[in-house]
């Protein structure tokens, strides 16, 4: 009898993982013991990480797309379909027209960032977390001479270091182009330091003050007047601005919602180490899709396929799961356009951010190429 292992989700997290269980249970499929289906909601795979390079002019809005069916293996049955409903008592998931039916479910729905969540934001905000709007603030970014650039941030969102990463890329960005001394760069953040993580706060904040940016922490924005291009926080104080580059918070996908397997804000239980789906034995979760406290990040998602996978293949192969989940998690800092820092970190040991480098800038610069050859399970 055919087991088939659906993999919801063609991001990053779900496109490794279906191609990871094709490639090491080839035999099993080849013998019909086994299906691995990619349910995707779109025909485009898009390297996400790459939208703060495109508001920065560095690289093409093409050069991150590829189409989903190349980079997915030959063994995996890859279909783009909307799902709408998780059923997880009859193990089946459905769409506007078809039911697919699963043994085993991987979830990696991924998060989304609301720009509904605050009156005036769709209106009055840009963002470089979107395709969309790392192409409209490239063409803001470009054509600004002078004036203020404010950035808010709420919690909790994707690549949670990349804000941050911006703000330090702009500086330089600016300087460039000769402008720096009459653009102000303000940076916020709704706790009292520059990042959740306090070893990159700390990392951060004597550049802060080297490059003369501002920041201010305890910020929480409340609505945005797009008219007035007015900024204004929880306590009522007004702020100005140029240019509004917005982080809203982030919630899960729909069909979670929907489906009401997730939390109040769409992320669903997940236990810490199993990554499955709490009082479900056949669901898994991976990448920003869990409610687990650790960053939701590409390197995530990566570092959880390589308890999900090897799992699974033991269960089609009717042996015990023994891969367990320590948090590992890695992430690059770009201090500037020419040099980063990067973090490792997991359950046990704190983030430490490394030395600033051009190295790693340019490790960093290769890892963007590389990625395909991760999605595609070969890395």
């Amino acid at each position: 009898m055919t087991k088939r292992i659906i993999v919801l989700g063609g991001g990053a997290g779900g496109t490794m993982t279906a191609n990871r269980l094709a490639r090491q249970l080839g035999d099993e499929i080849k013998a019909k013991k086994a299906e691995v289906v990619l349910i995707s909601n779109t025909d485009q795979h898009i390297y996400q990480p790459g939208f703060m390079y495109i508001a920065l002019g560095e690289k093409e809005p093409e050069h991150f797309i590829r189409r989903e069916s190349s980079i997915v293996h030959r063994n995996v049955v890859l279909i783009t379909d909307r799902i709408e409903k998780i059923d997880v008592k009859k193990k089946v998931l459905k769409s506007k027209q078809n039911h697919y039916p699963y043994d085993y479910l991987v979830i990696s729905t991924g998060s989304r960032p609301d720009f509904n969540s605050l009156p005036g934001l769709a209106e009055g905000a840009s963002n470089f977390y979107t395709l969309d709007g790392a192409i409209k603030l490239r063409d803001q970014l470009a054509n600004i001479e002078k004036g203020r650039i404010l950035i808010t941030v709420d919690v909790p969102h994707k690549c949670p270091v990349a804000p941050l990463e911006l703000v330090l890329m702009l500086d330089e960005y600016f300087r460039k182009r000769g402008v720096r001394d009459k653009i102000e760069l303000k940076y916020t953040y709704p706790i009292n330091r520059l990042h959740s993580l306090e070893p990159v706060s700390k990392w951060a904040e004597p550049e802060f003050e080297k490059r003369h940016i501002l920041s201010e922490t305890f910020f929480n924005l409340e609505k945005v007047d797009p008219k007035e291009k007015v900024a204004i926080t929880m306590d009522g104080e007004e702020h100005p601005y140029d240019i509004l580059i917005s982080v809203p918070a982030h919630t899960g996908a729909q069909v979670i919602i929907d489906s009401g397997i997730g939390d109040e804000d769409g992320f669903i239980p997940t236990d810490r180490h199993t990554l499955k789906m709490e009082n479900s034995d056949c669901v898994y979760v991976i990448g920003d899709a869990t409610n687990l406290p650790i960053s939701k990040a590409g390197s995530t998602a990566h570092y959880e396929t390589e308890t999900v996978v090897p799992n699974l293949m033991n269960r089609i192969k009717g042996r015990p799961e023994t891969a367990v989940y320590d948090g590992k998690v890695a992430c690059f800092l770009e201090n500037s356009l020419h040099d980063a820092s990067m973090i490792a970190f997991d359950y046990k040991n704190p983030p430490k951010p490394a030395a600033t480098s051009e190295f790693i800038h340019w490790f960093k610069a290769v890892y963007n190429e590389l990625y395909w050859l991760n999605a595609r399970g070969i890395l």
